[in-house]
């Protein structure tokens, strides 16, 4: 059985929420990411933050990224999927909500990220091709 665990990225840090926008873009430079986990003062995960949501959310809508907290842009519910999960349940998380990362936790703490690309690498070209479908079918029509 493939798991979370075996397909995911290591070494995903977290955002806390009280950094500025402009850090965490500096972050997202220094890690080569386009997405990072947002963890509240307990390091619990409360949202993520993409390389587009500080551009559409925050520059584009002419308010400055040094005052802007990665807190602020969290909306909605987190999905997150555990380092035990099969690669189907992955599948589902991400095929049922419409996401393209997914952090994967361990004992109540981050440990990876799993994105288009760790799927690519490690699903089967008819898995990968029902996921294709299922995710980008539906948010090209939105």
């Amino acid at each position: 059985m493939t798991t979370a665990g075996d397909i995911m990225h290591r070494g995903a840090q977290w955002i806390p929420a009280h950094e500025t926008l402009d850090r965490a873009a500096q972050l997202m430079r220094e890690l080569n990411v386009g997405a990072l986990p947002i963890s509240d003062e307990n390091e619990r995960l409360c949202g993520i933050l993409t390389d587009r949501d500080i551009v559409v959310g925050c520059v584009a809508m002419g308010r400055d990224p040094a005052r802007i907290t990665a807190g602020e842009m969290a909306q909605g519910t987190p999905r997150w999927i555990e380092s035990e999960a099969d690669v189907g349940e992955v599948l589902q998380e991400m095929k049922g909500h419409q996401i393209r990362r997914l952090p994967v936790i361990e004992n109540k703490r981050l440990v990876g990220m799993i994105s288009e690309a760790d799927l690519a690498q490690h699903l089967t070209d008819d898995q990968l091709a029902g996921w294709v479908e299922s995710v980008y079918s539906t948010s090209m029509t939105r």
